[in-house]
């Protein structure tokens, strides 16, 4: 039976690359200082880096999340296609957004009976979730089933690494992530914290290193020394106004994997403006489940 992925705009895909996918996207919300409610669908002309630059001088984004109204129109109307629907969305551990599309997949499945409408909790963002996005068209496309996707997914979820570095540790601080303390001691010794997804899909710091380099060499050295080659889905590198460090981070990994698939995107805006501008993030697959 046929059934349709659907995502959203956290998972941090080229809009490009979903439309021939055939992947649907739904968007999450941003506004810039109390203004009017942007999204980013196309995520070719966004002016990325104009973005960050705003961010660092000030501008403040506040985000939403997409309400279970938005879920249930997407879903109601798959159903009445005859598709089933997969549903592969942000981490609940750190947005409401995968409750609000449980509950609408539950109600359109009580509404049409004959239909299957799943979501899966990737208990990651950007490319944390985008990668799985990618492994279950692929899964899609080898003809397997609704269920043997979500079987894989439920494995390849446990594998995926998410991990990362900022430039500043205030934004992490607004998102209660760490103490003003921290952020303010962390600023003035140009301590660069190590953060990674843990297994419930919340960001932990886990290490600390003093400098940018050190901290892009940790991230290269962390891929290195664990990832599992065998997997399909590749590596994924997300940056937030900051290209020239994710050039120096592909080249260390370059160096040790030179014919690795690595697929490399600006952070979009709403997942960027909580890990701030100089956010530099790597997934990958390893071989040791994940946890902290």
């Amino acid at each position: 039976m046929a059934f349709r992925i659907w995502t959203d705009t956290s998972a941090n895909l080229p809009a490009a690359l979903c439309q021939k996918l055939g992947i649907g996207v739904l968007p999450f919300h941003f506004m810039r200082n109390g203004g009017k409610e942007e999204c980013c669908l196309d995520t070719e002309s966004f002016p990325y880096d104009a973005y960050y630059e705003e961010l660092k001088a000030g501008t403040n984004a506040t985000t939403s999340m997409i309400n279970s109204e938005a879920y249930r129109q997407v879903f109601a109307q798959e159903a009445e296609e005859g598709n089933d629907v997969l549903y592969i969305g942000m981490s609940s551990g750190i947005s409401g957004a995968y409750g609000a599309s449980s509950l609408a997949a539950q109600e359109v499945e009580e509404a049409y009976p004959q239909r299957r409408i799943e979501a899966f909790d990737t208990k990651g963002a950007s490319l944390g979730e985008g990668l799985l996005v990618l492994a279950a068209q692929k899964l899609q496309q080898a003809g397997k089933s609704l269920t043997e996707a979500l079987k894989e997914l439920d494995r390849l979820r446990v594998h995926m690494m998410q991990i990362f570095t900022v430039d500043d540790l205030m934004y992490l601080r607004r998102g209660g992530r760490i103490s003003r303390m921290k952020a303010v001691i962390a600023s003035v010794l140009n301590i660069k914290p190590i953060l990674r997804g843990d297994e419930e899909g919340r960001i932990v710091v886990t290490g600390k290193t003093i400098g940018r380099k050190a901290a892009i060499r940790a991230l290269a050295d962390d891929l290195i020394e664990n990832i599992d080659e065998k997997d399909a889905c590749g590596v994924g590198i997300a940056q937030a106004g900051c290209k020239a460090d994710a050039e120096k981070l592909i080249e260390r990994i370059r160096a040790k994997f030179p014919s690795l698939p690595i697929l490399t995107v600006p952070y979009e805006p709403v997942t960027g403006s909580h890990v701030g501008p100089g956010a530099l993030a790597l997934f990958y697959i390893s071989r040791t489940e994940r946890a902290v």
